[in-house]
């Protein structure tokens, strides 16, 4: 696991803010143009891409930036959903965590059946029609997306659940697995470091209030609800990947701060305890500020501050 020091990001920011913007986001690129590179070299025998990673890890941007990157080579790539293959949900039957509550992290939640069919119809270049879901239902939803694809195309399934098992097992034969996250952690000036599901829940912080209307608090309860399914069903399987992408940026934490710093300061002021709420407040505080102007329109910060020129 790679560590940087909020000081080091301050140096940085201070000498030329731009400059280390652009380092960061080179970092980036050159991750999933290496992994795209690779991945093409199979396209034949494995015309499938199972990308997985827990909440807030970026996934949704990492699999169109490495579809762009694959159609600009030459070799067309489609980007499908997992979401798109939940399951209505069934009160009766859904599958419970020990307190009762429905477990919205299940893979059963999943129409395991259905997208094991289409899987093996794509490989095949068979024609399928791709479900939608309405989640604010949780129901399926009424239209579906044709896809047939082409000979040397490729298809990426992006999902929590990608590598699971009991999706990737029955798929090793035709797919390659590609795991993203946050694999570097944040050190304070005192040397006390942020674990990075901790940066990962300042992306869902942001975006949640931003483009969801749920407030800071209601998303840090959801937070161990999130990380006891990511601990059960994402986790354990990450090693069923044959390339790993961080999607950290060293300069993000730096252009959050003007979303998220006044916010996690009035929960605070509630007397809400949750863990790691002080050191977050004090990194915010102590790190320099980024100009979100800076941040380029396909980046993945885009994903949860918004103003991106990618399709979600």
């Amino acid at each position: 696991m790679k560590k940087i020091s909020c000081l080091t990001i301050n140096k940085r920011i201070q000498k030329k803010a731009s400059g280390f913007v652009r380092r960061c986001e080179e970092d980036y690129r050159l991750q999933i143009e290496t992994v795209a590179d690779s991945i093409a070299e199979s396209r034949g025998a494995k015309p499938i891409i199972l990308l997985a990673g827990p909440s807030g890890s970026g996934k949704t941007t990492t699999a169109l930036r490495l579809e762009e990157y694959l159609d600009q080579a030459g070799m067309e790539a489609h980007t499908i959903s997992m979401d798109n293959y939940f399951l209505p949900l069934d009160e009766a039957t859904a599958e419970r965590c020990e307190d009762g509550s429905i477990d919205f992290e299940s893979p059963s939640r999943l129409d395991l059946e259905l997208l094991d069919k289409h899987m093996k119809m794509l490989s095949n270049c068979e024609e399928i029609e791709i479900p939608t879901f309405d989640f604010t239902r949780q129901d399926r939803g009424t239209e579906v997306r044709k896809l047939k694809r082409k000979e040397n195309e490729l298809v990426i399934f992006e999902g929590i659940h990608a590598l699971n098992p009991s999706v990737m097992g029955v798929h090793a034969d035709i797919a390659n697995g590609i795991y993203v996250s946050v694999r570097t952690r944040l050190e304070t000036k005192s040397g006390v470091l942020l674990h990075p599901s901790h940066l990962r829940l300042m992306r869902r912080l942001i975006r949640d209030k931003l483009f969801r209307g749920r407030e800071a608090v209601a998303t840090m309860e959801m937070f161990a609800s999130v990380e006891r399914g990511e601990d059960k069903y994402i986790m354990p399987y990450k090693h069923n990947s044959q390339y790993s992408i961080n999607t950290f940026m060293a300069y993000e934490p730096s252009a959050y701060k003007r979303y998220l710093l006044d916010d996690l300061r009035r929960v605070r002021d509630t007397g809400y305890s949750f863990d790691q709420l002080d050191l977050m407040i004090e990194i915010l505080e102590y790190l320099e500020p980024v100009d979100i102007e800076l941040v380029p329109g396909t980046s993945l910060v885009r994903e949860f501050v918004g103003g991106s020129e990618l399709t979600y």
